[in-house]
């Protein structure tokens, strides 16, 4: 049955008429989902650790999801929008100093070992906390686990750390690996992290460098029934044009992360045989800001950003690069994180006027070719987009007299570039809100970050005030206090603008209408496909 033509504005919204049929169809197929079959899928890149208790990102949890588990998954439904995984209940404590998880028992490693709470005490301790880019943000005060028996992981802070964190926290930061693997070993460099053993309902079978990953069906996963695939090959396709043509050619049968360039999604909706979802992702906010190295001397003075901000077009950043399928950005939180998000903060209208008459005087007068002074831009190379939009911002700072020179380079590059060597003036970067401003967004504009750090404030951008807001949100236990402090937040991260955000997205998923059970959670992409099966 061939799904009805979508419009980007439909897609882009998830109208509850899109939304509501999209989920009735696949909560039924679930029921009796058949077994068996290869589901074949494009992975646009190839990551240098595939291990997601160190690495948490989407292009390691996208392959890694399947095989190491976290101790809660995101949920449309469910308690605090939460599915159990491997714990199977978390309590906090009212002063903000312990978190007791109950674990699942009957769990066993791929290896056959069983899973207890050593495993978790030494991910946590050894793992999340000094070595995860987003875990030793969320657990630096944690100090011990206490396990008093082999299905009880009791964490305790040196200091109050909020419930509302930990918890918002859980998908993104708890993948759990086995001590026995890697206890007494260079942890970084030990060889599991890209031959995962873990408890998912999938493990991992092959990976041929250029070509794919294999991972093959878990007979002994804990829950029972699952998972229905056999297989699932990660077909690497650099080139995001040719997943596609791919779809339409039945030589793969899903492609999420707008693998698909949103031009082709128009015409690619109509093919028979084809769905295109833009529910799953509701927990994976992307956000296009510009970063801005406050080394730069004229990059320290607040006027020239203010004037980078109004040079900006939002809206034609949202209809042109991103087609419609995004919304413009206010600030740090994204309007679909309601919990935090506030409208109340400064605003920089398209004015390119203004810009330059800022420019004029704040002393920095445009030269007899009418340059002002130059910048080197470095675009992230992840997406069409960040690229888009690194030639639109190029363009746009012309207008008021900045030269800016383009320099591309592959992610390595990008990331050594930026984040290690600060060799930037401004740069594109698309960093992921994932449900609470302490994972992944306080970082980027909180001083002190050791360099080297990706996705982090390496700007060198240094505000005592804002440093304050931020530890004190860490410590305070108070939901509706530690809400209020992420206000405020925003508020003086869009006065100050250590860095400038553009427009936040979410991602396509397109796939072989014989594929069951798609975008069936906040974070589909990067959960662990248990019960995602295909149809003869």
């Amino acid at each position: 049955m061939t799904e009805p033509s979508i419009s980007r504005r439909t897609l882009m919204k998830g109208t509850a008429l899109l939304l509501a049929s999209t989920a009735l169809a696949r909560h039924a197929s679930a029921q009796a989902a058949p077994a068996g079959g290869r589901l074949i899928v494009a992975a646009d890149s190839e990551p240098k650790n595939l291990n997601p208790a160190i690495v948490a990102s989407n292009g390691v949890f996208f392959i890694a999801s399947k095989v190491i588990e976290p101790l809660a998954e995101a949920a449309f439904d469910g308690k605090d929008g939460l599915a159990p995984r491997l714990a199977t209940s978390w309590k906090g404590s009212a002063d903000g100093l312990s978190v007791t998880f109950k674990l699942r028992d009957g769990v066993t490693w791929h290896d056959g070992k069983p899973f207890t709470s050593a495993d978790v005490a030494f991910s946590a301790l050894n793992i999340w906390k000094p070595l995860q880019n987003l875990g030793r943000l969320v657990f630096a005060n944690l100090e011990a686990v206490d396990t008093p028996d082999d299905y009880t992981a009791i964490f305790r802070f040196s200091k109050p750390t909020p419930f509302q964190l930990i918890r918002n926290a859980l998908p993104v930061v708890t993948s759990v690996v086995a001590k026995h693997i890697f206890d007494g070993s260079d942890i970084a460099a030990n060889p599991a992290n890209n031959t995962l053993v873990g408890t998912g309902p999938f493990k991992f079978a092959e990976h041929k460098p250029g070509e794919y990953y294999r991972l093959a069906r878990n007979e002994d996963y804990w829950d029972k029934g699952q998972p229905k695939l056999d297989e699932i090959v990660f077909r690497v396709l650099p080139d995001r044009g040719s997943a596609g043509a791919a779809l339409e050619a039945d030589e793969i049968q899903l492609a999420a992360f707008s693998a698909v360039p949103l031009a082709d999604l128009d015409r690619i909706s109509k093919v028979d045989g084809i769905k295109v979802f833009s529910k799953g992702y509701e927990a994976l906010t992307y956000q296009l800001v510009v970063e801005i190295n406050h080394r730069r001397k004229e990059l320290t003075d607040l006027r020239v950003r203010q004037a980078i901000a109004h040079a900006i077009d939002k809206k034609f950043v949202v209809d042109t690069i991103f087609l419609g399928y995004a919304a413009a950005s206010t600030g740090p939180v994204p309007k679909n994180a309601p919990e935090f998000y506030t409208s109340d903060v400064a605003s920089y209208d398209f004015n390119l006027a203004a810009a330059n008459d800022i420019l004029d005087k704040a002393g920095y007068p445009k030269g007899s070719d009418g340059t002002r002074f130059k910048l080197k831009l470095r675009p992230a190379p992840y997406f069409n987009e960040t690229r888009q939009f690194g030639d639109y911002l190029r363009q746009a700072l012309a207008g008021i007299g900045i030269d800016a020179e383009i320099v591309n380079a592959d992610a390595a590059a990008h990331q050594k570039a930026v984040y290690t060597d600060h060799d930037f003036d401004l740069a594109v970067g698309p960093p992921v809100f994932r449900g609470d401003p302490a994972i992944s967004t306080t970082i980027l504009v909180q001083s002190g970050t050791p360099a080297g750090v990706p996705f982090s404030n390496q700007g060198g951008y240094v505000n005592p005030e804002l440093d304050k807001i931020i530890l004190q949100a860490s410590e305070t236990v108070d939901t509706a206090a530690r809400t209020d402090l992420y206000r405020k937040f925003q508020q003086l991260v869009v006065a100050d603008l250590p860095l400038i955000n553009v427009a936040e997205w979410g991602f396509i998923t397109v796939a072989r209408d014989t594929v069951l059970n798609v975008s069936n959670n906040p974070r589909w992409a990067v959960s662990n496909w248990g019960d995602t099966a295909l149809q003869s």
